[in-house]
């Protein structure tokens, strides 16, 4: 029996979105080496850039054109690059590093709240695509569960060793992120129910919005946190990302 489109958007987004739990499962009970935790960074930062690349925009492209891929790719970015300069200046900046960043404001601490509001502006562009990616009746982009799952895993075992270090209870930050992954699963199905009567170019220009979202997210915190710790290897794990989402994104066509 065919399982409904928009269960399985919900299903492969609460997949991703699990990878939250995951990482805060791992980063409240172990203290994992935070160059480990940077790699993974930097790994799953090239294959959400190789994701967006190869699937997300040429697919806007070709459903509507250049010009709603470019009007929501930029638009897109400026609202992720706008809510993110207002997260930071409440104490979410570096959500993503597991320890206080050096010379920091004292006043600058994130608080859980703004860590959670953080990650819903990371997770929901992603999940999005994920839903967005059923539409065209060939199933799921596996390019692009793959990217949001690695992007997820350090991103929730960094934030959750803060939170834990900050003082917070593990059944808070557990609570937290099982509600953040349950919110991913609901993004992707409505990026399949809400959009897919769209005209195409409506539907381009929607695609374009999540990628720009997610490009200006990497650049904006996933990059600086992995070379923070990976330094001069960070390109080096950021192609080797790129690379395994290309094969994959063409090994899947």
């Amino acid at each position: 029996m065919e399982i409904a489109g928009w269960l399985q958007a919900g299903g492969w987004g609460l997949l991703a979105g699990g990878a939250l739990m995951l990482g805060a499962g791992i980063g409240v009970r172990y203290a994992v080496p935070k160059r480990l935790v940077a790699a993974v960074m930097a790994f799953g930062s090239g294959v959400l850039i190789s994701a967006l690349s190869f699937e997300l925009m040429d697919e806007a492209l070709e459903t509507g054109g250049l010009a709603s891929t470019a009007a929501g790719f930029v638009v897109g970015a400026g609202i992720y690059t706008g809510a993110n300069w207002l997260l930071a200046r409440k104490g979410a900046k570096h959500r993503k590093r597991s320890t206080p960043q050096e010379g920091a404001d004292p006043k600058a601490k994130a608080s859980g709240t703004a860590i959670a509001i953080g990650a819903l502006l990371d997770g929901i562009p992603e999940s999005i695509v994920i839903g967005l990616s059923l539409l065209g009746g060939q199933g799921v982009s596996m390019a692009m569960v793959a990217a949001v799952f690695l992007s997820n895993l350090p991103e929730g075992l960094s934030s959750a060793a803060g939170m834990k270090r900050a003082g917070h209870s593990t059944g808070y930050i557990l609570g937290i992120w099982a509600a953040i992954a349950l919110a991913s699963g609901l993004a992707a199905t409505m990026g399949f129910t809400l959009f897919h009567q769209l005209p195409p170019e409506m539907l381009a220009a929607t695609t374009a919005v999540a990628a720009g979202g997610v490009l200006a997210m990497v650049v904006d915190t996933m990059i600086p946190e992995a070379f923070d710790e990976t330094h001069d290897f960070a390109g080096l794990i950021v192609a080797a990302g790129f690379l395994a989402a290309f094969t994959l994104s063409k090994l899947s066509s």
